[in-house]
Order: structure tokens, then C-alpha cells, then sequence
């Protein structure tokens, strides 16, 4: 998180005086429109108490930094890629917590595996406010203090994170191996409907507001890249390491790399009408 805020500066929030309908599109869908679709697919599909909260929880987090990376190749606004991703990322210590567990609390099975877990939402609340607000803040504030040498630690943490994503990521699935080779083909099935559905939607989404095509294939983007290294930290923290949560972070995880590249590269053969 703190390397992510690195390159995060006060241009990117004044940009939502110059793109107020696309930042709030943006927001409006990562925010509502994507915890919607899990909540209806959470009723829909035949998933385990801790499938659903692990479709919750990761619906809750803010968006990945390597969307930006993604809407540079689908030719989408990437200014109003990272103004998506600083602001989700700063308001995430608050909303990720809420969001998680107002989406819960409507299902009253999960309710009550969330209080089995004696998870509380000021403990989970106060631990986003240092894992997560706390690094972001004082990054921005050494970004905007010393720029040279913030540009110079950013370049060696962008890959260090990716490969700390990466090894969360193998651990939870080394840890949960005989599981993940009993549920794979529900979870595939499962991650891959709930990114497609969050790619698909908010791109309609924002066509229906009017958005242009750059910045709809931007919030499409925005939505269906989240933050699941985050969610992984907060389950084995949190969540005792809850197996069915694990395995759908650490797919998604993969997953939305893959899906994104694919949504991106289709995007960029699509010319954009002027």
C-alpha cells in the first residue's frame, strides 16, 4: 500500500473537477453496483457460507493497482484510472469494512458465521485504518515531500509487491492444496462468473450514463480488478485462515490478471469513435 501511494499525487483528486460523472460512475460501481452482484449470485448459486463471504469480502476491497497497467493497454483513461484507484484505495479502510459487513449481515446464514467467527467491525475498522490508510497517507506524504527518491522506491516496490501478491497467494493454495483440488472446478466456475459479470456490467453501466468509451472501458476495468492481496491479509488475519474464503482471494487473484489481459487486449483491436 505504501508503494502504491508513491505515485499518488493531488492532481489526481482535483482531476474530479474536470471528470465528476466518470469519477462517480467509477466509484458508483466498485462501491454498489459490483457488492449488488455479489449479493445476487451469493443467492443464486448453490456456495458455502465461506465461498460467500470470500466473494463478500473481495468484493469489497479497493481496486488493484494493475489496473492501471490494464487500462493503458485497452486504451482507456488511465488519469482516471489511477483517480479510481487512489481514491477506492483511500476510502477503502472504511467502506471495505462496512460494505463487508452491511452485504453479510443481509443473509442471515452468513450473519451468523460472521459473529461464529467473533469478527467485530471496530476491530476489523481500526486494523484497515493502520494496515492499509496509515501506509497510504505516508506515502503520499513522502511522494509529494521527496518525488526523485519516491520514483526511485516505487520502481524496486512495484515488483517486490507483486511478488509478495504472488507468494500469498502460492502459500494459501499450498496450505490449502487438498481443498483447492476438491473445489476447483465450483471455484473456477464461481470467480470466473463473479469477474465476468463485475467486467461486463459496469462497462454497461457506464455506457447507459452516457460515459465515453474511454473512460467506460476504464470503470470496467477499475471494477473487476480488486484488491485481492488485501482480502488474503485480512482472511488470515481476521478469518483464521478460513479455507473456502482463501481459495476464492487467491483465485481471483489469478484469475482477474488473466481476465483483465483478455478484456484489455479485445478492447484495444476495437477502435474508439471520436
Amino acid at each position: 500500500m505504501f508503494g502504491i501511494s508513491l505515485d499518488i499525487r493531488k492532481d489526481h483528486f482535483t482531476a474530479l473537477l474536470s471528470q465528476k460523472k466518470a469519477v462517480a460512475t467509477g466509484l458508483i460501481s466498485q462501491i454498489i453496483l459490483l457488492p449488488l452482484i455479489t449479493l445476487l449470485l451469493v443467492k443464486l448459486l448453490p456456495v458455502s457460507p465461506g465461498i460467500a463471504l470470500g466473494m463478500i469480502l473481495v468484493a469489497a476491497c479497493p481496486g488493484g493497482n494493475v489496473s492501471n497497467f490494464f487500462s493503458m493497454l485497452a486504451k482507456g483513461n488511465v488519469a482516471l484510472s489511477v483517480t479510481l484507484t487512489a481514491i477506492s484505495s483511500l476510502l477503502a479502510f472504511l467502506i471495505t469494512p462496512a460494505s463487508f459487513f452491511f452485504c453479510s449481515s443481509l443473509i442471515p446464514a452468513l450473519s451468523g458465521e460472521v459473529w461464529a467467527m467473533e469478527i467485530s467491525f471496530p476491530e476489523l475498522f481500526l486494523n484497515m485504518l493502520l494496515i492499509l490508510l496509515l501506509p497510504l497517507v505516508a506515502g503520499m506524504w513522502y511522494g509529494a515531500v521527496k518525488p526523485d527518491e519516491a520514483g526511485k522506491i516505487a520502481k524496486i516496490l512495484r515488483p517486490l509487491s507483486m511478488v509478495l501478491l504472488f507468494g500469498f497467494i502460492a502459500v494459501a493454495f499450498y496450505n490449502n492444496r487438498a481443498v483447492f483440488m476438491a473445489v476447483i472446478g465450483s471455484v473456477f466456475w464461481i470467480v470466473l462468473l463473479h469477474n465476468g459479470l463485475a467486467l461486463y456490467a459496469a462497462y454497461l453501466f457506464s455506457k447507459l450514463l452516457r460515459n465515453n468509451e474511454s473512460n467506460s472501458r476504464t470503470i470496467a476495468i477499475e471494477t473487476g480488478i480488486q484488491n485481492s492481496g488485501l482480502a488474503l491479509v485480512l482472511i488470515f488475519t481476521f478469518f483464521g485462515g478460513n479455507k473456502d474464503m482463501a481459495l476464492i482471494a487467491a483465485w481471483w487473484g489469478i484469475w482477474h490478471l488473466i481476465s483483465g489481459m483478455v478484456f484489455a487486449m479485445v478492447m484495444r483491436r476495437i477502435p474508439i469513435k471520436t
